[in-house]
């Protein structure tokens, strides 16, 4: 039950100061030891002697009553309402267009999409979650790239300085490019393996992937699957299909347009961006890149999983 924000009687309050009145205290007496006016002691106490006995069975009468009042002479008429919601349904405009193509100010507009419960587009509904985890280490591995920008000097957002904006961003001079952030995650464990490369073509992911099957290998993990989403360079990269062929690895893609299918690398790119790319600032993008190998040797071996009962990926290893 919503109460007026300066009420000073709650339900279990006007009951009380009923309750007073009824064993034959004054309502001058029972507004006192309520701590509030005369005026309101003598409201509650006659809307409990006209409420009904099914009223006061429910509390209903203890209720706060709409302060809307009972005629609204110059309300926006039905018709004029109903015509406005029309137009929102059918077009998806906002508050303005619609209220330039009926005439009628932004304001009263909004008032009645907000009554009629479509001042906002319904969200779009999602899927049911499929959670799933496969039960041994190896048997899937999840790889995706994510890129950062390189930057020679910390920007406003670090600095809050906006006065040393270079004026010629994007030219041969000033353009840095970006860091290429390869990642696989393993799904059972959530063991890590990350690099930063200057690009993503497909001889760079072959040669990431098998340094990655021999980080894995050297925690005695035999890799079985391998999920990847249909980029070019993972698809249709012949020595990428070479090198899964010859270690007896299954190559999985993801579902277009379903990223969550991939979705344990996909948030460990969030945590992974959170907590070291922005998580703290960096004089230059070097900087932060040298600091990627102990970030992820925290993430490993000290960081607790939520999805893994608070424990650290390389607690789920076999062969600690």
């Amino acid at each position: 039950m919503r109460v007026h924000a300066n009420a000073k009687l709650g339900p279990a309050g006007r009951l009380a100061l009923v309750g007073l009145v009824g064993e034959g205290v004054s309502l001058r007496a029972a507004a006192s030891a309520c701590g509030v006016a005369v005026a309101t002691a003598h409201r509650w106490w006659h809307r409990w002697q006209d409420a009904s006995a099914e009223a006061r069975a429910s509390a209903s009468w203890s209720r706060d009553r709409s302060s809307r009042p009972h005629r609204q002479p110059r309300r926006t008429s039905a018709q004029l309402e109903a015509r406005i919601c029309a137009i929102r349904q059918a077009t998806g405009w906002g508050p303005r267009l619609v209220a330039g193509a009926t005439g009628q100010s932004h304001s009263t507009v909004w008032k009645v999409l907000r009554r009629e419960g479509i001042s906002r587009r319904p969200a779009v509904e999602r899927g049911a979650p499929n959670r799933y985890e496969w039960p041994c280490p190896g048997d899937l591995l999840h790889m995706d790239v994510c890129s950062y920008a390189r930057f020679r000097r910390p920007g406003h957002r670090a600095t809050g300085d906006r006065s040393q904006r270079d004026r010629h961003w994007g030219t041969p001079e000033t353009r840095v490019g970006y860091d290429y952030a390869h990642a696989i995650v393993d799904d059972h464990t959530r063991l890590a393996y990350v690099e930063l490369h200057d690009d993503e073509r497909a001889a760079t992911v072959t040669a990431f992937l098998a340094r990655a099957l021999a980080f894995f290998a050297g925690h005695g993990i035999t890799v079985r699957r391998l999920m990847t989403d249909n980029a070019f360079t993972y698809t249709k990269n012949r020595s990428l299909r070479e090198l899964l062929g010859a270690r007896d690895i299954r190559h999985l893609t993801t579902q277009p347009y379903r990223p969550r299918t991939n979705g344990k690398v996909e948030r460990f790119h969030q945590t992974m961006g959170r907590e070291w790319a922005h998580g703290r600032s960096y004089p230059s993008s070097d900087h932060r890149a040298s600091l990627l190998t102990d970030w992820l040797e925290h993430y490993n071996h000290r960081r607790p999983h939520s999805a893994i009962g608070n424990r650290p990926p390389i607690s789920r290893v076999h062969n600690l």
